[in-house]
């Protein structure tokens, strides 16, 4: 996959994690469940999609990679947001997790594809 192609589904899969996030959080307090669980499913969901649409791999590595990266992204974004960099600016650490968790799952999805194109460069 070009450069210019995998930088488009990077922004966006970055702007549907910004945009969902309120949406999943809405959804889960409507259904008074754990707002995690209902977050890391959406994820796993928008995950998923993504590696249907844009990578087009075997359906085990796609809902294997995406569940894992949804987890781990989602994970990482929690401690990172309780880092409390950016008190001055988000004092709860909401929207700094918020960014996180898009930032972290992008990366997350293309170490998996560096390393899936390492493996098929050797075959």
């Amino acid at each position: 996959m070009k450069p210019q192609i995998r930088i488009l589904f990077y922004s966006i899969l970055f702007f549907l994690y910004l945009s969902s996030t309120s949406a999943l959080l809405s959804l889960a307090e409507r259904l008074a469940t754990d707002p995690f669980k209902t977050l890391g499913c959406g994820f796993a969901l928008l995950n998923i999609i993504y590696a249907f649409f844009a990578l087009k791999w075997n359906v085990l590595l796609n809902i294997v990679s995406s569940i894992a990266i949804a987890a781990l992204a989602l994970f990482l974004a929690m401690k990172f947001g309780d880092l409390h960099l950016f008190s001055n600016l988000d004092p709860y650490g909401i929207k700094t997790a918020i960014m996180a968790n898009a930032v972290f799952s992008i990366l997350f999805w293309e170490i998996v594809y560096r390393i899936k194109l390492k493996i098929n460069s050797k075959n």
